[in-house]
């Protein structure tokens, strides 16, 4: 009886170490077949990842579009359409309005594809990014570049059109007509030069006004704003100025000294504050002549120049108004 009660224990022991020992064994295997799983969902095709990123950028949603067009790049560094994902990314950039990026993404574009279609697209927009940000001087410069490594006629004479405009932008009538006469023949009736030439030609005809002449005229109050054909200005600065000029001229007549030194020390400062907005007006007045001039210009001559990653070529666009 007691050899039976012994055999029986061991023989639990065995089943219960067999037991434990079979639970590990089943978790790893369980485990290594669900990592199989796992691995074998998040196997990326290049189309679909490629098909995905484009889906963000059609929708305008801009970060989305270049954490996937990144990824695209990251997986499949041999595929054909990196290139065009680059562009994206720079071009989701510019269309985000987040514009120093731009012109990184476009640069590490040409660095990589130096006399691909998209380098030269890129030169464009990056010249384009620089001007978002008023950076008119590298905007220029990198056009320059663009014009002194390329052999292509037709992309010369697009950057010298770009410049002329940017130029335009600056208000520097004499280095745009430079830019535009740099336009070859062929190229002329492309750019309607013609009609460019002779509507900037009107720029002399930009109503101005001169800042010293409206600081002169201030020296009666309200002359100057009146000159600048701000009237409520001018009656505002005429009836504030006079009235302290004569209360502060009341104080001393009354032999009120104390009373009139402070209005008369008071009415100095409004005084020189005419003479400053008058000549600020005057400033402000040929700013916004020269803009309406400009906008005007830019409706009824300027070609919109598009560089689309579907297009090989440069998409013209016309805009003007009869």
């Amino acid at each position: 009886m007691h050899i039976r009660n012994t055999c029986f224990i061991y023989l639990f022991l065995i089943l219960s170490a067999i037991f434990f020992l079979f639970i590990p064994f089943s978790k790893s295997f369980a485990g290594s077949d669900s990592e199989s799983n796992l691995k074998s969902s998040i196997i990326i095709n290049p189309d679909k990842q490629f098909d995905f990123a484009e889906y963000y950028f059609s929708n305008k949603d801009y970060l989305m579009a270049i954490g996937e067009y990144k990824r695209f790049i990251h997986f499949f560094p041999g595929d054909e359409r990196v290139e065009p994902a680059m562009y994206r990314i720079g071009m989701s950039y510019y269309l985000g309005r987040h514009f120093k990026k731009a012109v990184d993404s476009f640069k590490a574009l040409i660095d990589r594809y130096a006399d691909s279609d998209l380098s030269i697209k890129s030169y464009f927009m990056i010249s384009e990014s620089y001007v978002k940000l008023n950076s008119f001087g590298p905007a220029i410069i990198n056009l320059n570049n663009l014009i002194t490594i390329t052999d292509h006629e037709d992309v010369r004479d697009e950057a010298y059109y770009r410049i002329g405009w940017i130029y335009i932008e600056t208000a520097s009538w004499e280095k745009a007509r430079l830019y535009f006469s740099k336009i070859s023949v062929k190229n002329e009736n492309k750019y309607r030069l013609e009609r460019l030439n002779a509507e900037l030609n009107k720029e002399r005809s930009i109503p101005q006004k001169s800042p010293d002449l409206a600081g002169l005229l201030s020296i009666i109050p309200g002359g100057g704003y009146l000159y600048c054909e701000r009237y409520q200005d001018a009656l505002i600065a005429f009836l504030l100025n006079g009235g302290l000029i004569y209360a502060a001229y009341e104080s001393f007549d009354d032999d009120n000294n104390a009373l009139g030194g402070v209005i008369a020390f008071v009415e100095f400062g409004f005084y020189a504050g005419n003479i400053y907005g008058a000549v600020s007006s005057a400033h402000k007045y040929n700013r916004k002549k020269t803009g309406q001039f400009i906008e005007k210009l830019k409706n009824n001559t300027k070609i919109n120049l598009s560089a689309d990653v579907k297009n090989k070529g440069i998409c013209l666009a016309f805009e003007f108004i009869f």
